[in-house]
């Protein structure tokens, strides 16, 4: 089978094994593009090279051919029966109509994730635990109205630049520029319509190492008052060892800052709270921030403090000792080790169900954030506090505006990278 997936349409389009003369017949999963006029075929020499689909509509007994029909975005194209551990079906339309799909990947070993193009976002990580239950280790939404509804960035890539950019300002080569404002005077995640607002084009892979999803998506010049027109690019690898690699690349055509993450929120027991996870993170020193979560400038160290998790400790240990409101962890660690190379940055599990996680990262910065604005409502996904957490590898909050922090500046000709890996295991 061949299968074309549009994101300009309403539904995902199914292409049928070739017939003979190099034809195939394609066939809208619902709502025909015009009244008795539901099945479609094309010659395998009328598919151009980007990918668009040009098509003849007939009708269902196969005459009245009408003009010649240009699809209204490009498709993806793909030998569906070579993608071993690889489905994708349709996840039906956001509020303004755009197709959404749905990929679900399988490892040799039994893991399974989903993913969806909208925000490219996992939808669900399914793992063992010491009984050989599986069990979705992330916080989801039920449905695309869910994720739409939800404002807590579920699963999603953060970017342009994820976490906080104080007053939404900052300056290039003598150049101003004024960011959108989306978390009172500042700009977060990348502003009212981030990255996790969009639909992205995907491509689905199943090679040697595992199963997974290249998504990618152009965020133009001015896009939440950014500049720079950036080529965006999110990869997401189940291996068949057992591991989520995470892969985030970028380009730009004028100097830009960019600083993208993957914000799933955790939890491996699958339910409830997260209080009793115990966390391990790779770093001596952390980022005060004040009331607006805004780095201070400074490094302190963590020794003495609730902030110490060099040694694993419960994470509901210590955090009443924390001040604000709501309180709890929402702050960036420095990950030791050279920042670029890939090291150990953090190490969460869960005595009761046995799962555990190893995070190693390239990035210079780990976010702990211990779900403190979940509060049971629709935009929080109906989770109640601390029911997730996140630990979000990135760049330092408010990088722009700190020159001795790393940078996070691109400019054109250079290329950001950023990876991280999960490896996933049972205590016994």
């Amino acid at each position: 089978y061949l299968r074309r997936y549009a994101a300009g349409q309403s539904h995902p389009i199914y292409a049928r094994t070739p017939r003979a003369g190099g034809t195939e017949e394609i066939l809208f999963d619902a709502n025909p593009l015009a009244e008795g006029k539901s099945f479609f075929r094309v010659g395998q020499a009328e598919h151009s090279p980007d990918h668009k689909l040009f098509a003849y509509a007939v009708d269902d007994q196969g005459s009245g051919r009408s003009e010649l029909l240009e699809a209204a975005s490009d498709f993806y194209i793909q030998e569906a029966d070579k993608l071993d551990g690889v489905t994708v079906a349709s996840y039906g339309a956001t509020i303004d109509g755009t197709a959404v799909s749905l990929i679900n990947c399988e490892n040799r070993l039994g893991q399974k994730m989903s993913l969806t193009d909208y925000g490219a976002a996992m939808v669900s990580l399914e793992l063992p635990d010491r009984s050989g239950k599986l069990a979705n280790v992330i916080l989801t939404c039920p449905d695309i109205a869910g994720f739409e509804a939800c404002g807590m960035y579920f699963n999603a890539i953060a970017g342009r630049y994820c976490n906080r950019i104080a007053n939404g300002k900052f300056t290039i080569d003598g150049t101003g520029y004024q960011l959108a404002l989306n978390n009172g005077p500042h700009h977060l995640h990348g502003g009212v319509r981030g990255f996790d607002k969009y639909v992205w084009k995907f491509e689905p892979f199943s090679a040697a190492e595992g199963v997974g999803v290249r998504f990618s998506r152009t965020s133009p010049d001015g896009e939440e008052g950014y500049p720079g027109s950036v080529e965006a690019m999110a990869k997401y690898t189940l291996t068949h060892s057992g591991e989520l690699v995470v892969e985030l690349q970028g380009t730009t055509d004028k100097p830009t800052h960019l600083n993208m993450t993957n914000h799933n929120y955790w939890n491996l027991r699958g339910n409830g709270e997260i209080l009793g996870h115990e966390l391990l993170i790779h770093g001596s020193r952390y980022l005060p921030v004040d009331e607006g979560g805004i780095p201070t400038g400074d490094l302190e160290t963590v020794e003495g403090t609730a902030f110490d998790f060099r040694t694993a400790k419960t994470i509901g240990l210590e955090i009443n000792q924390l001040a604000g409101e709501p309180g709890g962890y929402d702050h960036c660690y420095a990950v030791e080790g050279i920042v670029g190379e890939l090291r150990p940055a953090a190490r969460l599990s869960d005595p009761e169900s046995g799962r555990w996680m190893e995070i190693h990262t390239t990035e210079p910065g780990l976010q702990f954030y211990s779900g403190n604005y979940l509060n049971g409502e629709t935009a929080a996904g109906g989770y109640a506090q601390r029911h997730g957490l996140c630990l979000e590898t990135q760049r330092f909050p408010d990088s722009p505006n700190h020159p001795d922090f790393p940078t996070s500046l691109l400019r054109p000709g250079e290329t950001y990278f950023h990876k991280t890996t999960h490896r996933f295991g049972v205590d016994q």
